[in-house]
């Protein structure tokens, strides 16, 4: 026999262990993934940076700071303005709340009322201010009663901008600038009238306008179509652009959607802050001899397509070009009539020198 020895036995490769948590990063998977990644732009990236995790970042902190937004309502008294307002954030945020009655007198000019509230939803705060003109088309003269309401949007500009050319500016500047302003529009059913068209012209260009047809369940489904349709060739004609504006648009994917918001303004509305019992639900609507009016039905009216619009899909942007077009505009025309770019002395006039 010959003398054989054991099989030689060969170790196995050592294989490096994973990280006990791969994949993307999360709150229960800190570990980023492993292996190569193609960045937009076709370059070979060697491993997981974490580049998508500044929405998160961003999610934290708005939610630490919390966010303003400003709202303007401008229309006729009896339109429901409050009523709306209340209903788009199902809160009491109007003036109604800041104690005004409704058998208050008529304002013999336009004044301005401002209330605040700080919205809590998910964790995000949000400071609501509804600025409210109460007066406004409701005297027998209506002549330059849109002055004090651009009056007001300039004195809110100024003073942002007086906050950011000081030496010495705060940290986060208050934000009292109007981000929209809903334009009611009666239901006449026939035609706007010369005041609409003067106020949407000369406002047009230094805030953010959504014309909405108040209280249209007082008008039957075909003359709504009508009247909107109607509303939608006059302010073409007037060459009045009311948002979102077409040149806004960045990318065809926001065109294609603000095409069809656009095609649906002015948004025929209806408010109403009363619950009333609806199938089995409860619905905000308003009651009628012939039944109820379903607030948030889209057969009814398009509130909620304005409450998405405005809330849901296009808060943000309302921000952005509030701050990019309207107040950038404000600002460069304001700098040049003052010489240049200096800290403002608490002495110049609030009004604007447009």
């Amino acid at each position: 026999m010959s003398d054989v020895g054991p099989p030689e036995v060969r170790p196995k490769p050592v294989v490096p262990a994973k990280p006990p948590n791969v994949g993307a990063p999360s709150p229960s998977n800190p570990f980023p993934p492993q292996g190569s990644h193609r960045s937009s732009s076709g370059s070979i990236l060697l491993g997981y940076i974490g580049i998508d995790t500044i929405i998160e970042q961003m999610r934290k902190k708005t939610m630490k700071t919390g966010f303003d937004f400003n709202i303007m309502v401008v229309g006729n008294s009896g339109l429901g303005k409050s009523t709306l307002v209340n209903t788009l954030f199902k809160s009491q945020v109007s003036r109604r709340s800041a104690g005004w009655a409704r058998d208050d007198k008529i304002p013999k000019t336009v004044e301005i009322k401002a209330v605040s509230h700080v919205l809590e939803e998910g964790g995000v705060k949000m400071k609501l201010t509804v600025v409210d003109t109460p007066g406004f088309g409701d005297l027998i003269n209506n002549d330059n009663c849109w002055e004090p309401i651009s009056k007001y949007i300039n004195e809110q500009y100024e003073k942002f901008l007086k906050e950011e050319v000081n030496i010495t500016r705060k940290k986060r500047i208050p934000d009292t600038r109007v981000h929209c302003c809903i334009y009611f529009i009666t239901p006449t059913g026939h035609s706007l009238r010369p005041l609409d068209v003067e106020f949407m012209k000369r406002l047009s260009h230094s805030v953010n306008i959504i014309p909405v047809i108040a209280k249209s369940d007082t008008m039957t489904i075909e003359e709504r179509l009508e009247f909107k349709q109607r509303v939608r060739k006059e302010l073409e004609m007037g060459g009045i652009e009311f948002y979102p504006q077409k040149e806004f648009d960045e990318d065809m994917e926001d065109k294609s959607d603000n095409d069809k918001i656009r095609e649906a303004m002015p948004f025929a509305v209806v408010g109403s802050d009363k619950e009333y019992q609806v199938n089995g639900k409860r619905v905000l609507g308003r009651r009628t001899a012939w039944g109820i009016v379903e607030v948030e039905n889209p057969n009814h009216c398009e509130f909620a397509l304005l409450r998405d619009f405005l809330i849901r899909s296009h808060l943000q942007d309302l921000k952005e070009v509030t701050h990019n077009i309207h107040y950038e505009t404000y600002r460069a025309k304001r700098l040049n009539a003052n010489g240049g770019l200096h800290p403002i002395s608490s002495n110049d006039t609030q009004e604007s020198n447009l």
